[in-house]
């Protein structure tokens, strides 16, 4: 699979949002015997999804203070209030009302889960939030950007004290559709050679090491979506589709 390959599809997809970057994957063996991937995201994305809901929360605010100031000293009151719940319960509703997700997670798609992979519960969510003026220590978050650097899964105090992870959210019918080998139809049309390069690149990943295929499956992430894991799971989902769904 060539790079010009990548660099074409990519073009031809130049309309839909690049997807997030792979960080890193987490292993969990759940007592049922089942191997679960998460795709831990990174500082970046997660520092993207913090921009987007701070630009949204201060649209709302200027929204509400344009009204409040008309009404004097009492509007200043109530600002206060609206901006102290704001900063600190924004995010812990959001994450419980909708899977572990702000608006700017949802945008980047991400999510809040626990370490175990289950759903993010009211406990985590609280615990993790308040912790938040902990990471800001000393200035602007370098307390959480220094502790997600330093440990494996770019887990901030917050998480730390909730056991909680940020992750990539896949969608549940490509990830079933990989896991089960089921054929996928290619997100875009294919020219000839392209879909050459497809089957040859499926004919030859059995025999290359796993780095070997995510790096040559990561070039195509901006066409077929997601972290590298999920794109090398498509491509060979998308094989199958041009072989007539054969496995």
């Amino acid at each position: 699979m060539s790079r010009a390959l990548s660099e074409r599809l990519s073009a031809r997809r130049s309309a839909v949002r690049a997807p997030p970057r792979l960080d890193t994957v987490r292993r969990i063996d759940t007592p049922e015997g089942v191997s679960v991937r998460l795709h831990v995201a990174g500082p970046l994305p997660r520092l993207a999804a913090w921009l987007l809901d701070w630009i949204a929360r201060f649209t709302f605010y200027s929204t509400i203070g344009a009204g409040l100031a008309l009404v004097g000293e009492a509007g200043v009151g109530v600002m206060s209030i609206v901006v102290f719940l704001g900063e600190w319960f924004y995010p812990v509703v959001f994450e419980l009302r909708n899977n572990g997700q702000t608006p700017g997670k949802v945008l980047l798609g991400i999510m809040v889960v626990h370490q175990d992979g289950t759903p993010l519960s009211p406990a985590g969510a609280l615990l993790r939030n308040l912790l938040r003026f902990a990471d800001f220590l000393p200035f602007a978050y370098l307390g959480g950007l220094l502790c997600m650097v330093g440990t494996e899964s770019f887990q901030r105090l917050g998480d730390l004290a909730a056991g909680t992870v940020v992750v990539y959210k896949t969608r549940p019918e490509d990830a079933a559709a990989a896991a089960e080998g089921a054929p996928l139809p290619p997100p875009i049309p294919l020219l000839l050679e392209e879909q050459r390069a497809i089957l040859d690149f499926a004919d030859r990943a059995p025999a290359l090491s796993e780095e070997r295929g995510l790096e040559l499956a990561a070039l195509l992430s901006p066409t077929f979506g997601g972290p590298a894991p999920v794109t090398l799971g498509r491509l060979l989902g998308v094989a199958r589709w041009l072989r007539g769904g054969a496995s």
